[in-house]
């Protein structure tokens, strides 16, 4: 009998398998799980054999995340950082503390805050002047939908109150029609072209910090939710490809090839080109991003009835389709045929429409390929299109992180949505219930990587931490094993390892080991669980210790 690398014993261990849920022991040989089960497994104990006694922590199938943005994150981390501060007066502190700590940098740039942080959710290129106003300062937000320039920012770029809103994007305006400092979506290349480019070795730095975060975090893989250049940011591709050759990429990454929304299909035949060369290790590159619409607090999710105003009464503007819906049409069934998959950002119900429509002519056409679309986001579906995730084999995408009573849900976007569109936000219940598949993911650097956090919400409805009571649509919540089943299971299906996300003899063995029973313990402390060790094909890739 072949004896094991690695046996963890004295459980738990959740498989996700639903022939054997629960398991005390688990054996690794090579870079596969040799045996699964109780006592029996510990006979495959050698000479040699590493053995972890869980001593009642929990060994879970390792992480993955669906949509992530791993490359931008890492190199933001090395900008002037906002995340996780909602104080103006901090923000300024943050940016002056950089700015003085940097004075090579021609560009101050990076970002994280957040709408919440300003009346109407703009802030003023005055307040960053009064920082910084020798210097050009441009910083994204946190849903990196749009940017925070100041006055000599603008005044480089030629930003002017003559100058014009872009087809795919806003100026916001003074008064007297003086840009205030924030470009929203498309309009942010205005000044990010000018933006001093990162180097390939910064963003293969941005790749390697971000991947000891996200092992840290019990993240064994993701699929990259943009490889190309969009609105003045670098391509991350060759960061990747990079770290494959030389073995430094652990995880198990699949990319989402952009698809340009100024241009037609005849980019296609440059993209069957990439994904041919971006192809080398645990890395490859067979899905398109198709990005269909923006987001709510801005008014450029693609809604199917107007917006309504501050006062409730509705609008002119119903947001953005930024691809024609008949062409996506034609698109998508011609990238179906060539195998892609179809990874969309699909927020408002117009778009979630789009994207279904989509997805519908390429069934039709192509017949039901294991193409494996997804749509990313799903802030608001109308209820006659839940139904069409399972008919369709469409996966539903979601951000567990978002589906909670915060100030952007609670002043930025239920009131300009109104009750009844504002009961279809997030609707995991729904979809799970209608047989969709589910699978999960972050967004980061857009919000917190950490899928503990992702499981507190989806599960609870309320922000980790949160204790005034208020569940964002119960109805809506997931049981424990089913957002888990999501975060593993459901995005390995989408990132095309079929034998990754449950342990079962034959698999990966990408694990993660958190301090505790997240089963068990109460539903309100599941965000306070950490990862003790993350292992990708049995290689020990982090450890708390």
């Amino acid at each position: 009998m072949t004896k094991a690398d690695l046996v963890f014993t004295h459980g738990p261990v959740h498989t996700g398998d639903p022939a054997r849920t629960r398991a005390s022991s688990l054996a690794v040989t090579g870079p596969r799980i040799s045996a699964v089960g109780h006592d029996e497994v510990r006979e495959l104990i050698g000479p040699k054999t590493e053995v972890v006694d869980l001593s009642g922590k929990l060994l879970l199938p390792g992480f993955q995340d669906s949509h992530i943005h791993a490359v931008y994150g890492g190199m933001e981390l090395a900008e002037c950082d906002l995340t996780g501060a909602v104080e103006v007066d901090e923000y300024l502190r943050r940016l002056r503390e950089f700015a003085d700590a940097h004075p090579e940098n021609t560009w101050i740039t990076g970002g994280g805050w957040s709408m919440e942080s300003f009346e109407g959710g703009l802030p003023s290129r005055q307040l960053l002047d009064s920082v910084v106003p020798d210097r050009p300062v441009y910083l994204v937000n946190r849903d990196h939908h749009g940017a925070w320039a100041n006055t000599r920012a603008l005044e480089l770029a030629g930003v002017t109150r003559d100058t014009p809103d872009p087809a795919d994007g806003r100026i916001e305006r003074e008064a007297d029609g003086t840009p205030s400092g924030v470009l929203q979506e498309g309009a942010t290349g205005l000044v990010a072209r000018l933006v001093p480019a990162k180097t390939a070795a910064d963003r293969l730095d941005g790749l390697l910090r971000a991947q000891r975060l996200l092992h840290s975090l019990g993240i064994t893989g993701w699929q990259d939710a943009l490889l190309g250049e969009f609105n003045g940011q670098p391509d991350p591709s060759d960061a990747y490809l990079t770290a494959a050759r030389e073995g430094t990429l652990t995880a198990r990454v699949n990319g989402a090839l952009w698809w340009n929304r100024g241009r037609g299909p005849d980019q296609i035949p440059e993209l069957v080109s990439r994904r041919a060369e971006l192809n080398h290790g645990r890395f490859r590159a067979d899905s398109v991003k198709i990005m269909q619409d923006g987001i709510a607090e801005n008014f450029t999710a693609a809604l199917t009835s107007p917006y309504l105003d501050a006062c409730g009464c509705a609008t002119d503007n119903s947001g953005l389709s930024f691809v024609d819906p008949v062409a996506l049409r034609s698109h998508v069934t011609e990238l179906d045929a060539l195998d892609f998959q179809v990874h969309f950002h699909a927020l408002g119900d117009r778009a979630v429409r789009e994207a279904l429509d989509a997805i519908e002519a390429a069934r039709t056409a192509n017949g039901h390929r294991a193409t494996r679309h997804h749509l990313a986001h799903l802030q608001v579906v109308h209820p006659d299109d839940i139904p069409r995730f399972a008919q369709l084999g469409a996966i539903a995408n979601i951000q567990p992180l978002w589906a909670a009573h915060e100030p952007q849900m609670d002043k930025l976007t239920i009131p300009f949505l109104g009750p009844e569109r504002a009961a279809w936000q997030y609707p995991f219940g729904s979809l799970l219930r209608a047989g969709a598949t589910l699978a999960a993911g972050s967004d980061w650097s857009v919000s917190s990587p950490d899928p503990l956090a992702g499981l507190h919400v989806a599960v609870n409805r309320m922000e980790p931490g949160a204790t005034d009571g208020r569940i964002f649509l119960p109805e809506q919540r997931l049981d424990l094993a089913t957002a888990v089943a999501a975060y593993t299971a459901g995005s390995a299906h989408v990132n095309g390892l079929d034998d990754a996300g449950t342990l079962r003899p034959g698999h990966l063995a990408d694990l993660v080991v958190l301090d505790r029973d997240i089963f068990t313990a109460p539903a309100e402390e599941i965000h306070t669980a950490r990862a003790l060790r993350t292992y990708v094909g049995g290689a020990l890739v982090y450890s708390a210790s």
